[in-house]
């Protein structure tokens, strides 16, 4: 299993470096584990894992970003427990989402640091507690090693809820290996050379993967920071990205459209991206204009065009499916607006377009598509990276995972041989018998006026008594505060009924904040509408 690699690389290379947490909320200090010293902790935390639970136990990770979550999850492997990777009491924003999936997992005890120890007794006062920064290294030469399986469950991946409550993935240990064996196939990482510098958080899918388990396959090191850092300041991602001659990273789309904006010229002085081998850009739907703006931005800085890689996964298939290929450019692809809404992917002619980036070819895996030749459906994978099933939740386990793939609730289309994602089944606005998806129209929007907020717009369907009706929410922009909104949603209209042919029966002007995303960023439509419906923006 991949988690036994540790130990491999513990004895290999004991004083390579493995882990860095660069602390910008700290001062900026770095701290880094070698893998001996990654490996010893992680035991020594197994050791009283097992003296506190039994295997199969679920452990809660309650910890702020940085390398005692990482030697938890390390460790909560080692002893066959099954983690439950969450954060510390406290993240602004997201009590409801921990309150949730800490009630669901029903987990035997938390993780967690010193630090954050008051806070975790607040939120779950009956629930026992470790701190792993407490636990001596020492005890690492008591551990008895035991053999982990590939069936074995290895954690619980809460998923964003995006459309419904957040739900445990099971991910077992032949998942993990899997999945990071495929993305580092699809990276053509070098091992014990390339470097990884991220900012994920790593209680999601994405950074979790990416950031403790993908060093394991070839021994290589990972520079990552707290989330918040990069939201202060983005341009300390570029820089740790700098350092390194040979450097992979990832992100969701909002974050390459957050990061063009707010790096300076000035900031820019002295950034050298050109040894960016990968820039993955996934978790969302990855825009045209997105790539296009982060590349004019930073070309100057040396980033090549073939390191942007436009990448497909979900929690249910560990996290990674399908990805553009390295040093390949990314492939985009207008189609044609009205033939996609009747489901049909048909090259633009003339007329209405819709511009759609390629998410390549999977990699170790099968993917197909629910609908004939160059026709829009429902994306299924299949592949040893699938997930089992969802925790506590056979109903649903069975209509996801029971036909032997993967039921994504994604929808796309094979095109040429490559992976083009269209939108979310349940996202779908279907209007006079027309399908429309949202995110075309919520481009639109955003560039009707210059009072709505980029990529805080959510457009949505509501049920009335003559079918569907299209309702707009929109944030304010800085420029907009003293918009009107009766102007606004003039131009709104126009706009969209210009492109879309499509009559808008609200639009809202909601103030900056208002449009409910999920933990990951994405725009959160179901939650939107939840609101809307309950005039919780008047």
């Amino acid at each position: 299993m991949l988690i036994q690699r540790v130990a491999q690389w513990a004895g290999e290379i004991p004083d390579s470096p493995a882990y860095t947490f660069v602390d910008y909320l700290g001062g900026g200090v770095r701290h880094t584990l070698t893998w001996k010293q990654a490996d010893r902790r992680a035991r020594a935390l197994a050791v009283r894992l097992r003296e506190l639970t039994a295997p199969g136990d679920r452990v809660a990770i309650l910890a702020p970003q940085g390398l005692d979550y990482v030697v938890a999850v390390i460790g909560a492997l080692y002893a066959r427990t099954v983690a439950v990777p969450l954060f510390a009491p406290g993240l602004p924003g997201h009590a409801e989402r921990l309150a949730g999936a800490h009630a669901d997992a029903g987990p035997a005890l938390a993780l967690t640091t010193t630090a954050a120890l008051p806070g975790v007794h607040e939120f779950a006062a009956d629930l026992p507690a470790l701190a792993v920064d407490a636990v001596s290294s020492l005890l690492a030469d008591e551990w008895e090693e035991e053999p982990i399986a590939p069936g074995d469950l290895a954690y619980l991946q809460y998923t964003s809820g995006s459309t419904r409550r957040p739900t445990g993935v099971e991910i077992t240990h032949g998942n993990i290996e899997a999945n990071a064996l495929q993305l580092w196939e699809a990276f053509a990482a070098t091992p014990r050379t390339s470097v990884a510098a991220l900012w994920l958080p790593l209680f999601h899918d994405m950074g979790l993967i990416a950031t403790i388990a993908l060093p394991m396959v070839g021994g290589n090191q990972v520079a990552f920071m707290d989330p918040v850092a990069f939201v202060m300041r983005p341009v300390r991602w570029l820089r740790l990205l700098s350092e390194f001659p040979d450097v992979y990273t990832g992100g969701p789309n909002f974050a390459y459209d957050y990061t063009a904006a707010r790096v300076s010229e000035a900031d820019k002085e002295g950034l050298d991206l050109s040894g960016v081998r990968v820039m993955l850009n996934g978790a969302e739907p990855v825009r045209p204009a997105t790539i296009a703006a982060f590349q004019a931005a930073f070309a100057s800085c040396g980033l090549r065009p073939e390191a942007h890689t436009p990448a497909y996964g979900l929690a249910e298939a560990t996290v990674f499916v399908a990805a553009a290929g390295r040093d390949q450019r990314p492939q985009v692809t207008d189609f044609d607006r009205d033939e996609l809404g009747r489901g049909r992917a048909v090259p633009y002619g003339s007329g209405n377009k819709t511009t759609l980036v390629s998410c390549g070819r999977p990699t170790g895996q099968r993917v197909r598509v629910d609908a004939p030749d160059g026709h829009v459906g429902e994306i299924l994978v299949q592949g040893p990276n699938v997930a089992r099933a969802y925790w506590r939740d056979p109903e649903r386990s069975a209509e996801v995972f029971g036909s032997g793939w993967l039921r994504t609730g994604d929808l796309g289309v094979i095109h040429d041989g490559e992976l083009y994602v269209t939108g979310r089944i349940k996202d779908l606005i279907i209007v006079d018998g027309r399908n429309h998806y949202p995110q075309d129209i919520e481009v639109t929007v955003q560039e009707a006026c210059e009072a709505v907020r980029r990529d805080h717009v959510a457009a949505f369907a509501v049920p009335s008594g003559e079918g569907e009706r299209l309702v707009v929410v929109a944030e304010r922009s800085r420029r907009g505060q003293d918009a009107d909104p009766v102007e606004v949603a003039r131009l709104v209209r126009a706009a969209v009924a210009g492109k879309h042919d499509l009559t808008v029966h609200d639009v809202v002007l909601a103030e900056a904040g208002a449009v409910p995303r999920t933990s990951s960023g994405k725009i959160a439509r179901r939650a939107c509408l939840a609101a809307y419906l309950e005039d919780a923006f008047v």
